[in-house]
């Protein structure tokens, strides 16, 4: 790392690109937050930003020098995405989760592919312990964006992990791959019918459980969760939902451009209009970053599934719209939500 380098100070960070010709017109930071002014100025190095008073505990960012994004030239950090890699910096109030640095389990997966589902072909992977017997009754988890979860999020190491710790029981874990995302996700009865009534049962044909399975998702996957679960309230024991995109006119009018704008946010009228929790509602627990713009409508969403008698829990960290986001509020979020469904029933 050089000598010259982004670095966090007392309540912040600094953020440095190396120039010292200033070949450069302008140097700007990149960020998922809402912040203000990210002009870099220019000092005898090259180009140099402070920022204060940050809302997260981790930034993820990019350097756009004259409106071209590069990683931070000056220090090694760096975080994997599904839109490519970021650079990021530790601020003082943050640490990554213990489980990072665990003992882990062995695992191996199956591909599989359904064809003829109301969406069309949908991917999964199954992953499960190694050397588990095809028989073996296993709890099952399913993730939404499964593949882009284990990839970014961590999913299957926090498992492996948890599994060799003992805070988590041997388990399956069901990687559904998205497919036609933003299509199937965004409160689509269609997905939701390929959900409960083509993968599930095919998941429950080959991956013998006693157990209700869990479904998780993140920001639209999280959407698309509760739709399947409001619909089917007897498919799941329990949900995980990450910072899902429950979008109201109200709190979201940003959003709104989106092309199934429409069909979430009737979808989001429906749960706000009812008064209780349907029969057999499954244990849910919302989680979500605080920093990022889904904040206000998970908290509206979480206190109003409480109200109508839902058995929810609530969970954030100082972060953004972020696969490290989610990653970090796995435990003890997911791993107290599987404990309850799995030792229960429900």
């Amino acid at each position: 790392m050089s000598e010259w380098a982004s670095h966090a100070v007392e309540g912040g960070v600094v953020i440095r690109h190396p120039d010292p010709g200033h070949a450069a017109s302008t140097v700007t930071l990149w960020s998922d937050l809402e912040l203000d002014d990210t002009t870099f100025a220019a000092v005898p190095e090259g180009w140099e930003l402070t920022l204060s008073d940050l809302p997260v505990d981790r930034l993820e960012y990019l350097v756009a020098v004259d409106g071209d994004m590069r990683l931070d030239a000056t220090q090694p950090l760096r975080v994997d995405g599904a839109f490519g890699e970021h650079s990021w910096l530790p601020l003082a109030g943050y640490s990554e989760p213990s489980w990072l640095g665990w003992p882990r389990i062995e695992g191996e997966s199956d591909d599989a592919r359904l064809e003829d589902t109301p969406v069309g072909a949908i991917d999964l992977t199954v992953w499960a312990p190694a050397g588990s017997l095809v028989d073996e009754p296993l709890p099952l988890l399913l993730s939404h964006d499964g593949p882009e979860m284990a990839a970014y999020g961590g999913l299957l190491d926090y498992v492996a992990s948890g599994i060799e710790a003992g805070i988590l029981p041997r388990m399956r874990v069901a990687l559904l791959h998205p497919g036609a995302r933003n299509e199937r996700y965004a409160a689509n009865p269609a997905y939701t019918k390929a959900l409960t009534e083509d993968v599930i049962p095919h998941l429950l044909a080959v991956c013998p459980t006693e157990h209700p399975p869990v479904i998780m998702g993140q920001s639209l996957g999280a959407l698309a969760a509760l739709h399947a679960a409001w619909t089917a309230p007897t498919a799941f024991g329990g949900l995980c939902l990450q910072s899902g995109s429950f979008f109201t006119p109200d709190l979201d009018p940003q959003e709104s451009g989106f092309e199934w704008w429409t069909e979430i946010t009737s979808f989001v009228r429906t749960v706000f209009d009812a008064q209780s929790a349907r029969p057999d509602a499954p244990r849910m627990a919302l989680v979500c970053g605080s920093a990022e713009e889904n904040y206000a409508n998970n908290r509206l969403m979480a206190a109003h599934l409480s109200l109508t008698g839902v058995h929810l829990t609530w969970g954030e960290v100082r972060d953004g719209h972020t696969w490290t986001c989610w990653r970090d509020t796995l435990h003890p979020h997911l791993t107290d939500l599987l404990t309850a469904v799995w030792s229960t029933g429900h």
